[in-house]
């Protein structure tokens, strides 16, 4: 059977719709029932939703196509999984303790984050009403006619190019790093720890931000897989532009994570209460290294050195908690 063509040959306009309308729903529960246990769950969801659908319109289903839509299947339902389970052993999102009655500032977190993600930078607002859309592109254009579609010019190179197997490993590699820190900040919050220490033990030894780190290398990874039909086939010159142009997606995601919805919003509280907990244990407000609060200084979480371009801050609280990574 041959793929099915559905607005565009590349999907764009279907998924778009899909993504808006799929997002409004969960709005729509979520306020009626006057609830917050889905939002997560429905953006993790949306990039499942996304993948299988174009696998099963696009009907080709080649090594590759397969494989990509089962790698963000499996992202998907671990994340919305997982975000799930958290969001229903906590009780509630806290995020929505002061919107959640109010029906405009409710919707506008949705529509600014589409359920997954609150950014605050004017350039990511302009940007965020297709964030879960632009995230999916790579799987979206490849699964779509312009390049799977031999009839159109689409082609399928041999699976097991060195970018098919470079792109799986970042993946693999990716997922195992975003599971496990998950996993291991869970029970480490489940353990009651002192409240007055940040998280040092395991993956979150070595990096502030795991899994971010995951994330990004997951979908750089399903990008590299993706590309293949333009490196090693023969494609027009139009999918060919639009399998490039799909790097947007992992750029995007490291924009995301990094200066917007990711590492400014989880440091900047944190880095906060430390900063204040350490003033309050020396009884200093300007001596930041006093000799009595020595071992809780080199537990202060790092934080990430571009954060500080965009926030003002004390010096001295700056000393405390910028370091580089």
């Amino acid at each position: 059977m041959s793929p099915v063509h559905a607005l565009d040959m590349y999907y764009l306009a279907m998924t778009l719709l899909i993504t808006i309308g799929y997002q409004l729903l969960g709005f729509a529960i979520a306020w009626t029932f006057q609830f917050d246990k889905i939002t997560d769950f429905t953006g993790g969801s949306n990039f499942f939703l996304l993948a299988l659908l174009t696998l099963l319109t696009g009907n080709t289903f080649y090594t590759r196509n397969v494989v990509a839509s089962v790698m963000v299947m499996v992202w998907a339902t671990r994340l919305a999984g997982f975000l799930l389970f958290r969001v229903l052993k906590t009780g509630s999102d806290t995020r929505f303790d002061d919107i959640r009655s109010h029906f405009f500032k409710f919707l506008g977190f949705w529509v600014r984050s589409f359920g997954y993600i609150q950014l605050h930078h004017p350039f990511f607002l302009s940007l965020i009403p297709t964030q879960v859309w632009v995230v999916s592109l790579p799987v979206t254009i490849l699964n779509s006619p312009a390049v799977s579609d031999p009839s159109l010019g689409g082609s399928n190179p041999t699976f097991g190019t060195g970018r098919d197997i470079a792109g799986i490993i970042l993946w693999v590699i990716g997922w195992l790093i975003e599971s496990i820190a998950d996993i291991q900040k869970f029970r480490y919050k489940s353990s009651n720890p002192p409240k007055d220490r940040p998280m040092n033990t395991g993956l979150w030894k070595w990096s502030r931000h795991p899994p971010y780190l995951g994330e990004m290398l997951c979908w750089w990874g399903i990008w590299a897989l993706c590309l293949s039909p333009t490196t090693n086939g023969t494609l027009p010159d139009g999918a060919r532009s639009a399998q490039y142009g799909s790097v947007i997606s992992p750029i995007f995601t490291v924009l995301l994570l990094m200066f917007a919805s990711g590492i400014p919003t989880a440091e900047k509280p944190t880095a906060r209460k430390y900063y204040l907990m350490a003033h309050t244990h020396s009884g200093s407000s300007s001596d930041s290294h006093n000799p009595e609060y020595p071992g809780r200084m080199e537990e202060i979480p790092v934080v990430s050195r571009f954060d500080v371009y965009s926030h003002s801050y004390p010096s001295d609280y700056l000393s405390i908690v910028c370091r580089p990574f």
